[in-house]
């Protein structure tokens, strides 16, 4: 069962204090996993304002997250699509095989038809963006944990226009996947592009993940399979 979100009448400053820790109240365990720093103590600081979910663990990078993983299992995992050493998607299943119990809610900037549908497909319990309002955030934590598919209302809006399941892509990233079949180098794209290496990074990893590829060689393939080339 999928739960779409649809706004509470309170915001999250209103939701009600915390029980006390000798009520034998047990919070929600939350982890959040994302490379930016400034938005993992942003949503830290928020969450802990719920009233009944804690964050009780924290991670930059994919290998972050399994280390912590070793020790500390959550209850709900907030997981990032892209990050330094992997992406979300691919970490999905490795977290689900391991720790079934551990309920993953991707939270990520990616609203794209083919993006939404292989975090699901990888296991994801639920789906929502980092524009969206805290408490659909909250929501959609309480959801998973309850064991119900979460989507958020944005995300639900693009599967519903997307049913074709065509791959869409942007100006800037069809410049650059026509670049890489020329062969340039990570140096040379950035030249070329007018843009930072880091830029181009973040371009080609999203294109990775669109078109479902590890590296170049099976990037090129998938494009031309599509006619993307």
């Amino acid at each position: 069962m999928v739960k779409h979100y649809r706004k509470p009448r309170k915001t999250i400053m209103e939701t009600k204090k915390a029980p006390s820790s000798t009520s034998g109240f047990q919070f929600i365990r939350a982890m959040i996993v994302d490379d930016h720093k400034i938005i993992v103590d942003g949503l830290e600081r928020l969450i802990n304002e719920s009233g009944d979910i804690r964050v009780s663990g924290k991670a930059y990078t994919v290998a972050g997250c399994l280390e912590s993983l070793k020790d500390h299992q959550p209850d709900v995992l907030l997981l990032d699509i892209s990050m330094p050493d992997g992406n979300g998607i691919d970490l999905c299943p490795r977290i689900k095989e391991k720790y079934p119990q551990v309920k993953v809610l991707m939270l990520t900037s990616y609203n794209e038809f083919v993006t939404i549908t292989r975090a699901l497909d990888a296991g994801a319990d639920g789906y929502i963006l980092k524009n969206a309002e805290m408490d659909e955030l909250i929501e959609g934590i309480r959801t998973v944990i309850s064991g119900k598919r979460f989507i958020c209302g944005d995300t639900d809006a693009q599967l519903k226009k997307n049913e074709n399941n065509l791959i869409e892509l942007t100006r800037r990233e069809t410049e650059l996947l026509h670049l890489i079949a020329e062969g340039l180098t990570l140096s040379q794209l950035a030249d070329k592009m007018c843009l930072g290496i880091n830029t181009i990074r973040d371009y080609r990893q999203k294109l990775n993940i669109k078109l479902d590829a590890h590296n170049s060689i099976q990037l090129l393939q998938n494009a031309r399979a599509l006619k993307l080339l």
